[in-house]
């Protein structure tokens, strides 16, 4: 068997162990398979393949990644993913050894999340509500930001969430989030009245619709795309429109750092940082901590500004 052709085997069984196994989530699974075709290619090139390849070649592959001016995060997913398949590999017997076991990966740099102030999300949320050319549109872009702000939904989850989720006037929502794990978020009230709102301007739409033989949609915010929902793409341009309406910089202004932002102000009032957790759907709360952190900064930020002896020697 080629080398080229050993690998393809590899990475796809791989793959699907991950998925099968392990319910890995379906972008995690993509980003693996994208990182573990180039690292076949390093050693295609090398007249390589996994089963042949040394400690000293994997350490190869990162050089050229880091030269290639990859940042620290995408080097350690990328190492993270070949340690994962040559980890796969011993374990079926494919291997011997395991190249990659005493590999260490390059120092993250801590980072901590950029965030909007209360003020600034107010102002954004305001903007969506005036934001569109029909009063449909306008009622949709109201519910999408005041639903993200309200739950700390991942953009994925709120586009796709299904319309069966928000009937009844619920309290709660229902989310599947990364690998199918579903959790429960509460909904403020001007949440609750935004989704109501654009679910009777939604349900009419789609009541004109099947009086014309056209299938009712399955998701709370259809679209015609093939994903048949709005989509992450459209939704990232929106909120820059709402940014440039709100007058708040387009280029502070995600989807992440809107979810960023739910969590440092629900902390910043006194919340548990292990029902941010539950809330976000982190799998480990050290993922969380990081909240503590951007809280901490803009403590520090505080004290040094307003009080009285900071600008004293």
């Amino acid at each position: 068997m080629s080398a080229g052709g050993e690998a393809g085997r590899w990475i796809s069984a791989f793959l699907e162990a991950q998925a099968a196994e392990l319910d890995a989530a379906r972008n995690t699974l993509l980003a693996y398979g994208r990182d573990l075709k180039d690292f076949a290619r390093f050693l295609d090139r090398k007249g390589l393949g996994p089963a042949t390849a040394a400690r000293e070649d994997i350490e190869a592959w990162l050089v050229d990644c880091a030269a290639q001016g990859l940042a620290v995060s995408t080097r350690a997913r990328r190492l993270s993913a070949v340690k994962g398949l040559y980890r796969f590999a011993f374990e079926e017997g494919w291997r011997a050894d395991n190249p990659a076991l005493r590999i260490s990966g390059p120092g993250k740099v801590k980072s901590l999340p950029k965030t909007l102030s209360e003020d600034e999300v107010s102002r954004l949320i305001d903007a969506a509500k005036g934001h569109g050319r029909t009063p449909s549109e306008r009622a949709r872009n109201a519910c999408l930001m005041e639903l993200l702000y309200a739950t700390g939904m991942r953009v994925s989850e709120l586009v796709g969430l299904p319309v069966a989720a928000a009937r009844g006037d619920p309290r709660m929502l229902l989310v599947r989030g990364k690998g199918g794990k579903e959790r429960l978020v509460p909904l403020s009230v001007p949440a609750r009245a935004a989704l109501s709102d654009w679910l009777k301007i939604r349900d009419e739409a789609e009541e004109k619709a099947r009086e014309k033989g056209i299938k009712a949609s399955p998701f709370l915010f259809p679209s015609t795309g093939k994903e048949g929902h709005l989509t992450r793409h459209r939704f990232h341009g929106l909120i820059k429109e709402f940014a440039v309406a709100a007058g708040v910089s387009p280029q502070a202004v995600t989807p992440h750092r809107l979810r960023h932002a739910f969590a440092t102000h629900l902390l910043a009032h006194g919340a548990d940082l292990r029902a941010i957790q539950t809330l976000l759907g982190h799998a480990d709360v050290s993922t969380t901590e990081i909240y503590t952190h951007v809280l901490d900064e803009r403590l520090k930020a505080l004290v040094l500004e307003h009080h009285p002896l900071a600008g004293k020697d």
